[in-house]
């Protein structure tokens, strides 16, 4: 059967509807993008592909960004000409990718994307299982469908018109064109940045069935703008969330960095929570602070101190992060264990074991960010022990800084259900704070004062010495 009756045919019985483009052209003296806010090696690229015969945009995340008087992140260019036409014009051009073959145009450490226009290609190849990512700009990378009617892979080129179609949401598929330095906006982009609101291109049931990771996509882009969400481009999420069980752990790890470590961490979280994929990303942790008011508030203190620091251009690492969205549960199995006598140091090794093999089934967090949360929850048990020289040798731990901050939320938050209330009644925090900014003999008098504390007569316990073998 020829391709494009299976195409029509697919079209028929999906009952989708086709998105339609409608051009509308805002000229310069109409809108804010200058040439002055975009970066000078996206400008070469752009001038050059012009130069060279090719049409060029700047697309994307950059052009709504600039409108929305914000500082692009990326500069994105969109054209006719093919990876390997682009090749030709750039000799610092590398192409990238299999799935979905991408323009690199290199300027130092500026790396331009340069993507040629796209069409959505019918299914033909439901045995393909290939995939791709998304990126901030709305390009989504995939048209080819499999038997679930996700997008599996795409390199089929088109006109400008039929590439907008393809994108994701309006606001996302905005064309700066450098030859007449005009906005095109084929899908109402323009109207819906002006209302702030976020609107699916095309059927939104259609959409999310080709690619589930536009909900956590609708989620992000709802908090990084301040949007909303348009009513049509909400409602399937919740029936359709599930098909996020679909998509490879390896990439809802991707995804979940660019949710909570973008600076907006806090607002993504909350629209998560609003639309009920925290759920489907962190079920434990969805579980914990749906019950527990001292679990949400460690979550978002924790996502609030990332923002924070982001803001103020200090570096953040997921490993603090992932041990404070999973701290909850965490703690709940190890209370539970310490319940049925396993000791302290195998219940939190346990413990945290069994939340991060879970939790990895769904999002794969890297060993590089899942052994530096562990450490950080065992030195929740050591930071207590302060007696003797231990206060010193915690101290030099290159975990310690992490394991303080982490103590600073807990306590700022409070005990979690079936942890013990007087459980900070030592205000620890401020312990080591001062521990930290004393001199030696300062130090040692912190130190004494907590051996003070012991009970008249009490003696400290002594260590047996084990017998050298004869």
């Amino acid at each position: 059967m020829p391709k494009r009756l299976v195409g029509f045919i697919s079209r028929v019985f999906s009952g989708s509807k086709q998105p339609e483009a409608e051009l509308r052209v805002i000229p310069r003296e109409e809108h804010t993008v200058s040439r002055k806010a975009i970066s000078p090696a996206a400008l070469k690229v752009l001038y050059r592909l012009k130069d060279a015969g090719y049409e060029a945009y700047l697309v994307g995340g950059g052009v709504r960004d600039l409108l929305l008087d914000g500082r692009p992140k990326d500069f994105d260019v969109a054209t006719n000409a093919t990876p390997e036409q682009v090749k030709r014009v750039f000799s610092n051009c590398r192409l990238v990718g299999r799935r979905f073959r991408l323009a690199h145009v290199l300027f130092g450490r500026d790396v331009i994307e340069v993507a040629t226009f796209r069409a959505n290609h019918q299914p033909d190849d439901p045995g393909d299982d290939d995939h791709l990512d998304d990126n901030d700009g709305g390009d989504d990378n995939g048209a080819v469908h499999g038997t679930t009617g996700m997008i599996l892979r795409d390199n089929v080129w088109g006109t400008v018109e039929q590439d907008a179609l393809r994108r994701d949401f309006t606001v996302n598929a905005l064309y700066y064109n450098i030859e007449t330095f005009a906005i095109h906006d084929y899908v109402g982009g323009m109207r819906d940045l002006g209302k702030k609101r976020l609107r699916l291109i095309g059927d939104p049931e259609t959409r999310y069935r080709e690619d589930p990771v536009r909900m956590l996509r609708a989620a992000r882009f709802a908090a990084k703008l301040g949007f909303t969400v348009e009513d049509n481009t909400a409602r399937p999420i919740e029936k359709l969330k599930p098909l996020l069980r679909q998509v490879p752990a390896a990439r809802l790890f991707d995804e979940t960095l660019k949710l909570l470590l973008g600076g907006y961490g806090r607002a993504s979280w909350e629209w998560l929570e609003k639309f009920g994929l925290d759920e489907i990303l962190f079920p434990d942790t969805a579980h914990c602070v749906r019950r527990d008011a001292n679990a949400r508030a460690l979550v978002l203190a924790a996502l609030d101190n990332s923002d924070r620091r982001i803001r103020d251009g200090k570096s953040v690492t997921p490993a603090f992060l992932f041990a404070a969205l999973l701290w909850p549960e965490t703690a709940r199995r190890f209370q539970q264990l310490l319940s049925e006598g396993v000791p302290e140091i195998p219940a939190i090794a346990q413990a945290g074991q069994q939340v991060l093999d879970e939790q990895c089934r769904v999002v794969a967090i890297p060993r590089r960010f899942s052994v530096p949360a562990r450490e950080i929850w065992d030195m929740q048990l050591r930071l207590p022990r302060r007696n003797g020289r231990r206060a010193e040798a915690l101290l030099a731990s290159s975990r310690f800084r992490a394991a303080f901050d982490f103590l600073l939320l807990r306590e700022a938050a409070g005990p979690l259900a079936r942890e013990p209330e007087d459980i900070f009644a030592e205000r620890l925090g401020s312990w080591w704070q001062d521990y930290q900014e004393a001199d030696a003999d300062a130090r040692l008098a912190l130190v004494q004062s907590l051996d003070s504390r012991r009970q008249p007569g009490s003696q400290p316990k002594r260590r047996r010495r084990r017998r050298k073998p004869a």
